[in-house]
Parts: structure tokens; sequence; C-alpha cells
């Protein structure tokens, strides 16, 4: 096997081993499927040109998402700079948010606290990492991280109350 091919070999792995985690990490911070999927492609794509050695497989998945976040937000940070939606697509959007699942849902919910407290909670909540490695990922202490999803579930804990006493 050539040495092209074999790297080939490894990024198709990666991307078979991570591809559905990073893109619930990017929907947790984008809630739009199509940039989901923007921030996945551009985080493969500078694991391809970067050409990064990890010691293991959690190395390499936490790169993964540390570069998937860091994408989200730029995308997100354009997004403000040109937030427009012409008139023709305002409908077909409506229809389309009205049809998303629970998880979906719930990523709406959470698009709504702040980024920090975001990343906390989706690495370790819906991504099921230990605080140690999300503190790894995030290049934060242990204690900013606990810190961050105590507030991260209050702020979510409220929203949801909030929810609630408008359907009501």
């Amino acid at each position: 096997m050539s040495q092209s091919s074999s790297r080939e070999a490894l990024i198709a792995a990666a991307y078979d081993r991570h591809a559905n985690m990073l893109y619930r990490v990017a929907m947790s911070h984008l809630g739009n499927s199509e940039d989901a999927q923007d921030a996945v492609q551009d985080a493969f794509a500078r694991y391809i040109s970067a050409a990064p050695t990890f010691s293991d497989e959690e190395q390499e998945r936490a790169w993964l998402i540390r570069v998937t976040v860091n994408r989200s937000l730029d995308l997100l940070r354009q997004k403000k700079v040109r937030s427009y939606v012409p008139l023709e697509e305002a409908g077909e959007i409506a229809a389309e948010t009205q049809e998303e699942d629970g998880l979906h849902s719930l990523l709406q919910t959470l698009a709504h606290i702040p980024e920090k407290h975001r990343s906390a909670i989706v690495l370790h909540h819906l991504e099921g990492f230990p605080v140690e490695k999300t503190a790894q990922m995030l290049g934060i202490s242990v204690s900013a991280v606990k810190m961050r999803l105590s507030r991260g579930r209050e702020a979510l804990k409220e929203l949801l109350q909030e929810g609630k006493r408008h359907v009501h």
C-alpha cells in the first residue's frame, strides 16, 4: 500500500469514527444542518491539509472537536454580519423548522445559552465526555468546566420553564 493510499484510509477511518459526533457538536452551535455540515467538512479539510499526527484516537477526536467548534464559531460570526433571508425562503425555513425532531429542538434551546456554557454541555452531556476530557478539549480547567456546566444547566432550566409558561 502506498503512503498516499494509507493516508486516505486513515482519513476515511477518522471520518467514519467522528463525523456524526462532530455534526452534533456543530449543530449545537449553529442550529442549521447545512452550516453544521459545512463546519464538519471544513474540519476534515483542515485535518487533511494539516496532516497532524496523534498519539491515540482520543487526541485525534479532541483535535477534531476543537477545530469543529472553532469553525462553527467562525460561521456564527460570519452569519451575524450577513443575516439576510430572502422573503421567498422564509416560508420554506419555517416549514423545515416545524419538521425537526426532539434533538433539533434541544439544540435550538441550547443555542440560546452562552457559547462557553453550550460547548461544555454538548461535550459532557450530549457526547458523554468526562469533565476532565471536556476541560482538555476546551483548553480550560476542570473547575471551569464544572462551573460552565452548572451555569449552563441553570440557563437551560430557565429557558425550558419560560417555554412552558408561554405554552400554557
